[in-house]
């Protein structure tokens, strides 16, 4: 079992991706068997698809380095790198550009909610951004890649992109490309803002009262859900009570991600209680949570050092995996490589 996954390096990490993303990738991490393996990178070239600045983009990367191995990803035990360092990603997303289709990447769903109406202002990087992600996982005959509702297209794309190569190209006892399975997490929890329970809670808001930072500490914690967004009723005894609540789901919600309780269970232990009573309890289990994470992250993010050395060795190792499967490419294309 080889499991791959990225993650955009957006600086400013918050409770949203540590426990819709990041926290499953440790618990797969620890989950592996001997002779299984997880590789993990951050997305650096899928980020300059669209307009960035290239000095915040290289500072995100490294604190995304950090908040990676302070929440638990163990680089002696999983493969983490950037994209960059990897130029077979690059590589590979050429090769296969030959056959992906228009028609494709014309129906992804991403591509339509990012460009807009303004497709022929986008960047070709941005268009052809899944043949990219194609190549990420294909590149390393990842048997499984995490997925959530919103990739599951980008993996069925990877998964045509593949086949298509080994019927064009290889002989039916000799495909070029293992196609991934996809592993949707049992607990990807949709954590929203602290402000507006009907948006996801995101760097970009300018509120930074609407997110719990993973590098906040004890104090900004408790402030920032004392004054989360709530209404005035108590908290039901069951989840139908929640209907139409949705900063009070958003907060139970939380809750149970921390705990590893059902929504279910956490309002059988905390229903009829006022938000003046469940707020301090969600704001101590965040702290008891979040506060090592903190500690650990603000240590690795001043150590420039060590962030650029965990970079170096991942990048070895994903090189020196992915090298297999691209000579193997290069050669059913018939390219002759000196």
């Amino acid at each position: 079992m080889r499991v791959v996954s990225g993650i955009q390096p957006t600086g400013n990490l918050h409770l949203g991706n540590y426990l819709g993303a990041i926290r499953n990738w440790v618990r797969m991490q620890n989950a592996m068997e001997e002779g299984s393996q997880c590789l993990f990178f951050l997305a650096d070239l899928h980020a300059i698809s669209q307009p960035h600045n290239p000095a915040e983009l290289e500072a995100a990367t490294l604190e995304m380095t950090a908040a990676l191995v302070a929440c638990g990803i163990d680089p002696k035990r999983s493969v983490l790198f950037n994209q960059a360092q990897v130029p077979a990603h690059a590589e590979l997303q050429w090769l296969l550009s030959g056959t992906a289709r228009m028609g494709w990447l014309n129906r992804m769903t991403q591509w339509k909610d990012k460009a807009g109406k303004n497709r022929e202002g986008q960047s070709v990087a941005l268009f052809t951004y899944p043949v990219l992600q194609a190549a990420d996982v294909l590149l390393y005959q990842a048997t499984h890649v995490p997925v959530g509702e919103d990739q599951k297209q980008h993996l069925e794309l990877a998964r045509d992109i593949a086949q298509k190569f080994n019927n064009d190209f290889c002989g039916e006892d000799a495909p070029v490309f293992t196609l991934p399975q996809p592993i949707v997490p049992p607990e990807a929890a949709r954590i929203m803002s602290l402000r507006d329970g009907t948006a996801k809670m995101s760097k970009s808001d300018p509120s930074d009262m609407s997110r719990v930072n993973l590098s906040d500490d004890a104090d900004e914690i408790m402030r920032k859900v004392r004054k989360a967004k709530t209404d005035p009723e108590p908290l039901p005894s069951e989840a139908a009570g929640l209907e139409g609540r949705s900063e009070a789901l958003n907060l139970v919600t939380i809750y149970g991600a921390l705990a590893g309780q059902s929504i279910d269970v956490v309002l059988r232990d905390h229903g009829g209680q006022g938000f003046g009573a469940f707020k301090p309890a969600l704001g101590e289990l965040l702290v008891a949570e979040l506060r090592p994470i903190a500690a650990r992250f603000n240590e690795l993010k001043a150590d420039r050092e060590s962030l650029d050395a965990i970079l170096a060795r991942g990048a070895s190792k994903a090189r020196e995996i992915g090298s297999a499967t691209l000579a193997s490419a290069y050669n059913a294309l018939g390219l002759v490589r000196g």
